[in-house]
């Protein structure tokens, strides 16, 4: 069974990647800000970066939700410290793949002003690009350059999640 983190900072693009890559496949996509306590949209709304304390509860809730998927499930989340991947992967109950969504601060920029309806203002993406510790060296993550088109984007990631479930990396357990 395929679990796909689509990981990032905001204005990646998380959403838009994760969606398509979810219709390839022909699996469910879950927007993982959905999951976010009330408490933590207001504070990024307000501009007031969450603490870990503020996330932990919000990471569970989409652990769990992958923990209890049935038949694969791809989840936008920024998973933006390997602490928190780790927490991911050990509360989803079996294999857990990433396509992490990298790209410089002006592209990221560009991302969040051109779109709407957002809760997430342009002011905190400085402190989620001092926060992000890229997921290098660890395992079932496939890093995508968002100056890249999303159909390039996702036509990679859906050939790499089809060579993954090929070679039968999304079985077995932790």
């Amino acid at each position: 069974m395929i679990r796909l983190i689509v990981m990032g900072v905001s204005g990646s693009g998380k959403s838009s990647v994760g969606e398509a890559i979810a219709n390839r496949l022909s699996l469910q996509f879950i927007e993982g800000d959905a999951l976010h306590p009330e408490s933590n949209v207001r504070k990024m709304s307000a501009g007031i970066t969450l603490t870990d304390e503020d996330r932990w509860p919000w990471l569970d809730s989409i652990g769990g939700t992958l923990a209890q998927a049935q038949g694969g499930l791809v989840v936008s989340c920024s998973a933006l410290k390997k602490i928190y991947r780790e927490r991911l992967r050990h509360m989803a109950d079996g294999p857990l793949a990433f396509v992490f969504l990298e790209g410089s601060g002006d592209i990221l920029a560009q991302h969040m002003s051109a779109r709407t309806g957002h809760f997430m203002p342009i002011s905190m993406l400085e402190s989620q690009l001092d926060t992000l510790e890229p997921p290098t060296d660890e395992p079932l993550v496939l890093t995508q350059n968002v100056e890249n088109s999303v159909s390039e984007i996702v036509r990679q990631s859906v050939a790499w999640v089809s060579h993954m479930r090929a070679g039968d990396a999304f079985k077995g357990g932790r």
